[in-house]
């Protein structure tokens, strides 16, 4: 980390707040309260909370901020994990007494719907000394300061990641006390992220394609679980860009005795019927079984198109498989992984900040 790039920012940020006395007393106040919202459910109330006090617990977080509907989301948190599930692990990420990167883990893997920013938001409003929060903004400053090997993307974000760069959120709170912050903690970093280290905020920038190289990625290499959340991420993600675009988008749909695809996008166009996009996403397994998928799934008329999800490798592969399968080589298409989380991340950005002008108000 450029310590020297840090200290000049953090002088500007205490000048800042020197000049913007009163805007400096609202953030403590908002940080105040935010922490003895969420430092005020126990685990014994964790365990206990309805699905109204679930909302109420989800809702406060600036992780929901994309989305109009915040009901939509924990009601999706609910039906795909059930109530008892999702307070038994919440509560044991929150107080649970075994090291952080058990507990993330944990999490990690049993709860669908609840990615990085959500976990280390709660995590940091209530233990705001131990707990950073990571977002895409928290990325954008650690990666203008030169901290090296970021999570690019939710999968890389294990629980061994989070705890190093929790760490490096309190060398930036030494830095910022050292600087005349008084008691600063990792919201207090937070704060300091958000005005002072946005220098490279802007999508020509975080959304520049890699280059690309000779040598292609391939996904299969990762190992069996790296590659589970791969293909659980991309498949959730493209279930959440066909919403932002108006579909109705679900995961896991039989579309077959035998078969399921990934995603589905459905549209009902008046009185006409439906239009419906599939969606397969490999990682790892039987590229002939994601062909079959796709095949079964052209049985259903209203499928105007069906997409392969993966990376350019086996992408390659895919097309050289389905080229001679009759109906599904005229309809199938192409799509990189990494575009699809890019895509993802760029209509977050747009709807993160449509919605903070609270245009629609939530409904009942």
């Amino acid at each position: 980390m450029d310590l020297n790039l840090l200290k000049k920012h953090i002088k500007s940020y205490v000048k800042g707040i020197e000049e913007e006395h009163e805007k400096h007393v609202q953030d403590m106040a908002e940080r105040k309260e935010r922490k003895s919202f969420y430092q005020s459910w126990t685990k014994d109330r964790i365990l206990t909370m309805g699905e109204e006090e679930l909302y109420d617990y989800l809702a406060k977080l600036w992780a929901m901020l994309i989305w109009g509907n915040k009901h939509y989301v924990v009601d999706k948190l609910i039906k795909e994990n059930g109530l008892d599930l999702a307070r038994e692990e919440l509560s044991e990420l929150v107080w649970g007494r075994k090291d952080i990167i058990e507990r993330w883990e944990r999490l990690r893997k049993k709860i669908k719907g609840m990615g990085p920013a959500m976990m280390s938001e709660i995590l940091c409003h209530a233990h705001p000394f131990e707990y950073m929060l990571w977002n895409r903004r928290a990325y954008v400053a650690l990666n203008y300061l030169g901290v090296k090997n970021l999570p690019r993307y939710d999968y890389q974000m294990t629980g061994k990641k989070y705890a190093e760069l929790s760490s490096v959120a309190k060398e930036i709170a030494l830095e910022l006390e050292k600087g005349g912050i008084e008691n600063p903690d990792l919201l207090t970093v937070d704060y300091f992220i958000w005005d002072e280290l946005q220098v490279e905020e802007n999508l020509s920038q975080i959304f520049t394609k890699h280059k690309k190289t000779k040598e292609k990625e391939t996904v299969d290499l990762d190992d069996t679980e790296t590659s589970d959340f791969i293909h659980n991420e991309v498949r959730d993600k493209l279930a959440d860009v066909g919403r932002w675009l108006g579909f109705t988008s679900h995961i896991e749909i039989k579309v077959a005795e035998g078969s399921k695809v990934d995603t589905v996008w459905e549209a009902t166009i008046g009185n006409m019927g439906r239009v419906i996009y599939v969606f397969e996403v490999q990682t790892k397994g039987s590229i002939d079984s994601l062909i079959l998928n796709l095949l079964k799934s052209l049985n259903n008329p209203a499928v105007q198109g069906v997409v392969a999800v993966s990376d350019a490798a086996q992408l390659e592969k895919i097309e050289k498989h389905a080229v001679n399968v009759g109906d599904l080589s005229k309809k199938l298409k192409y799509w990189d992984y990494k575009e699809v989380l890019q895509i993802h991340e760029a209509l977050q950005a747009v709807n993160e900040s449509i919605n903070s002008l609270g245009l629609v108000p939530q409904g009942f």
